[in-house]
This record gives structure tokens, C-alpha cells and sequence, in this order.
């Protein structure tokens, strides 16, 4: 669901293999990535384009795509039908409420899709680089042995770097817009919301990769499914933009005062 919403998190993962001198398997992980990569950037990325019901239908199949891998999570965390119950009741709120998100924002424009889904992008790559160049003591090692204080900041500044280059992108489509036609308000760059909005942004996305870190140690798997080769399942790719668009909706919600 990352608008190239399932590719998100597809860099980092394909650039974490690419080590020199990889042995024969991981080369063909490594190609397994690259190619699920590419499918994942082309579809979810054809679908943000074209917008209306192909979008939605985009949008629903990966929901429940995740919805069933994180069925499957429940069934080994949860010991009793009455607790299942109330994981299988939770997922639907959580991956609802943030599809609902992604359904809302692009009815209304493409650019509140990509900006959030480029922060979260901006929150791997930076996060990634950063913890390999510093490294540093862990956030939360018995849940996720990788993730340091270092990569979260290094996330905080990815997440806010991708923003305020959108917002560049955007300040100046709106500069030569006003060149051509000759009217309209002048432009001006805002770069304070990416200092603003990209942090927050970057600590929630890596505070919903914990949480779905922590589900699948409960229930003693690495990925979440094998739907996709090389990257595992769809919940996978999708943890950090699911808690941005859920605690997004809630944000929604308490604006509207329900």
C-alpha cells in the first residue's frame, strides 16, 4: 500500500543485499528483489496514476492481503479464539482506517499520496544508511536487533529532506505555471512543514515497523508471508505507511469531532 506503496520499502531491502562479493545465493535474492522491486514500483505506482477505480481496487486488494497475513500472525500469537478474535478486530480498524486514508487523499489530489509515501521512503533510505555509517546503541534490541538511535535520526532527516524536495518540485511547477499564463498568486517555497512534518513522520513509520517487528517475533517467523519474492509479505512493506495513514485518520476523526 505504499503508493509506489508496496515499493517503499524495496530499496533499502534490494541496496542491503547488494554486498561485494555476495555469495551465489545472495546474488539470486538479490535479482529476486530487484525484479519483485521493479513489479511493485510499476503497479502501485500505474494505480496511484490512474487514480479513481483502479486506485481503489489497488488499495482494497492489499489491504486484505495484509488483513490475512496478519490473521496469520494472530492465530500463532493468540492462544484463544476470544483473543484472536480481538487481533482480527483491531486489523481491520488499523489497515482500514489507513486505506480509507489512502482512498481519501487521492480523490482529492496525487500529491498528499506521494509526499506521505515519499517520507516513509525517505525514512528507510535515511534510517538505513545511517545506522550502517554510525551505528550506536539499539532502540529495541529483543524486538528488532537493527534498529539504532542513530538510524532514527538519520530517518528524521530522510523523511524531512524527501519533503521539502517535493515541496521544491512543486513551488517550482507552481513559478512556471505563472510564467506561461501570466496570472495568478506568486509562488512562494514553504520548507518549514518538511522540518515539521518529516520528523513526526519518520518516528511514527518506524514506530509501526516496530510494532509489526514485535508481531512477528510473537509468532516466530521472519516475514509476515512469502507473497512477494525477496521482500517477503505485503504486511512487511507496508508497517511504517500504515501507522502514518492510521494515526493519520485519527487526526481526521478527532477533527471531525467523532
Amino acid at each position: 500500500m505504499r503508493s509506489t506503496a508496496l515499493a517503499s520499502g524495496s530499496a533499502v531491502s534490494v541496496a542491503a543485499d547488494a554486498q561485494v562479493g555476495a555469495p551465489p545465493k545472495k546474488n539470486a535474492d538479490l535479482k529476486a528483489r530487484t525484479l519483485s522491486a521493479i513489479v511493485m514500483v510499476a503497479v502501485a505506482g500505474g494505480a496511484l496514476w490512474l487514480g479513481g477505480y483502479v486506485w481503489m481496487a489497488f488499495v482494497l486488494l492489499v489491504s486484505a492481503g495484509v488483513c490475512w497475513e496478519w490473521s496469520r500472525l494472530a492465530q500463532a500469537i493468540a492462544q484463544s479464539w476470544w483473543s484472536r478474535l480481538l487481533w482480527l478486530i483491531f486489523a481491520v480498524v488499523y489497515v482500514g482506517l489507513a486505506a480509507e486514508m489512502l482512498l481519501m487523499l487521492r480523490a482529492w489530489s496525487i500529491a498528499p499520496v506521494l509526499g506521505i509515501v515519499l517520507a516513509v521512503i525517505g525514512t528507510d533510505i535515511g534510517a538505513y544508511f545511517a545506522g550502517r555509517t554510525f551505528g550506536g546503541p539499539k532502540i529495541a534490541p529483543r524486538i528488532s536487533p537493527s534498529k539504532t538511535w542513530s538510524g532514527l535520526a538519520g530517518g528524521m532527516l530522510g523523511s524531512a529532506a524527501m519533503l521539502a524536495v517535493m515541496f521544491y518540485v512543486t513551488y517550482r511547477q507552481e513559478a512556471a505555471a505563472l510564467g506561461r499564463f501570466g496570472f495568478g498568486e506568486t509562488p512562494v517555497y514553504h520548507w518549514q512543514p518538511a522540518v515539521l512534518y518529516g520528523p513526526l513522520i519518520a518516528v511514527i513509520a518506524q514506530i509501526g515497523d516496530f510494532f509489526e517487528s514485535w508481531m512477528k517475533r510473537r509468532a516466530g517467523v521472519k516475514d509476515s508471508s512469502r507473497l512477494i519474492p525477496g521482500h517477503g509479505g505485503l504486511f512487511d512493506r507496508v508497517d511504517g505507511l500504515l501507522a502514518v495513514l492510521f494515526v493519520l485518520g485519527l487526526m481526521v476523526l478527532a477533527g471531525r469531532g467523532l
